[in-house]
This record gives structure tokens, C-alpha cells and sequence, in this order.
């Protein structure tokens, strides 16, 4: 834990205590997902906070979600911390995520309520993809590596599949990660272009 940038080690630690304390809220009256999950406008449960608050909170009866998020954040993120800085990164992923949120508010259908860094972490993914286009990644069940460029992209694809098919019994907030995976394009993009040193 030391070697790794300040804001990714904070994340990460930020998001196992929350995780740890929706684990032992969990079958009380008022579970936390009631107030940091990111519920639809309609259902009266949404509240403004919960733009940022869902971003930290990840489903507490599958723990690939957050194992695989947080391992993403530590091996994506910490490049970009390196890269930019604490300030711009953490600007970026808090961006990512809200802009993540919005875009499951008002592209989902029929969603409970959405937890999870997915959509920040579609941002670093993107952003990470656009930097470092040509490094090899290996991807679950295919043995041969292929490379950013490709790969980010075709789980983008599947995402904008998985959004305008809305399978049932789908659980995965599919129209955040697009708008995650989007925002931080479009800043990575537009941070190169300007080749600003910091970002407020």
C-alpha cells in the first residue's frame, strides 16, 4: 500500500470500509443502500448526494463487483495518478462518476437502485486506452493478449448492446458505464489537446 499513488490508495480504502459497513448493515432496518445508492428520481428515494455516494458502495452478495473494480482501480488508476497528479485524477474519477450516475438516471429503464465505481472505473479504462493505446491486456477465458485499443472499446460495445437490449434479468447498469466510459474520453481528449498541467 505504500507504493501506490495517494488518491488510488485512498479510493481503495474508501471503498472497502463502505463495503464492510453495507456488509454489516445489511439486514438491518435501514440499510445503507437506502441512502447512498443511486436510486431512480422517481422512486422518492433519490437524493442529491447519491450522485457521488453510489460511486464508493458496491452489491454486497456478489464480491467479484467490487474485487474486480478495485483491482481495475489499482492497476489503471495508479498509471494515471502517476501521470497527471492527485488533483486532476481524483477531479477525473469523481467526474466520471457523476456523469456516470446521470447518464444511468436518465438513459436506464426499470432499475432498482445502481451501486458501484463502474462508471469511474470505465472512465480510468478510456482514459487509460487513449494514453497507452498499444499496451497488451489480458482478458478473462481469451489466452492471448490483446491490445487496449481493442479491447476497452469492444467491452464499450457490449455495454451499448447490454443498454439497448435491456434483457430481464440484467443487473448491470450498463448506460453508466457507457456515460463513464464517454466522460473520460472526451476529457482525456480535450486535457491532451489543451496539455493544461492541472485541472480545477
Amino acid at each position: 500500500m505504500r507504493s501506490l499513488p495517494p488518491v488510488v490508495k485512498n479510493l481503495l480504502i474508501a471503498n472497502v470500509l463502505v463495503f464492510l459497513a453495507q456488509m454489516y448493515f445489511r439486514n438491518s432496518e435501514t440499510p445503507l443502500e437506502l441512502y447512498g445508492a443511486l436510486w431512480p428520481i422517481a422512486s422518492g428515494n433519490f437524493k442529491i448526494w447519491q450522485l457521488v455516494t453510489h460511486m464508493f458502495m458496491h452489491a454486497t452478495n456478489n464480491w467479484f463487483h467490487i474485487l474486480f473494480n478495485m483491482f481495475t482501480l489499482y492497476m489503471f488508476g495508479s498509471m494515471l495518478e502517476q501521470v497527471w497528479g492527485p488533483k486532476r485524477f481524483f477531479n477525473f474519477y469523481i467526474i466520471c462518476g457523476i456523469v456516470a450516475a446521470l447518464a444511468q438516471l436518465f438513459m436506464g429503464s426499470d432499475f432498482g437502485y445502481a451501486v458501484g465505481a463502474s462508471g469511474a472505473i470505465m472512465g480510468v479504462l478510456a482514459a487509460f486506452t487513449y494514453l497507452f493505446p498499444n499496451t497488451p491486456l489480458y482478458l478473462m477465458f481469451i489466452p492471448i493478449p490483446i491490445k487496449a485499443k481493442y479491447a476497452i472499446p469492444g467491452l464499450m460495445a457490449l455495454d451499448l448492446f447490454g443498454g439497448i437490449a435491456s434483457v430481464n434479468g440484467d443487473n448491470i447498469a450498463h448506460w453508466a458505464h457507457l456515460g463513464g466510459a464517454i466522460t473520460g474520453f472526451i476529457l482525456v481528449v480535450l486535457w491532451n489537446k489543451t496539455n493544461r498541467n492541472t485541472f480545477y
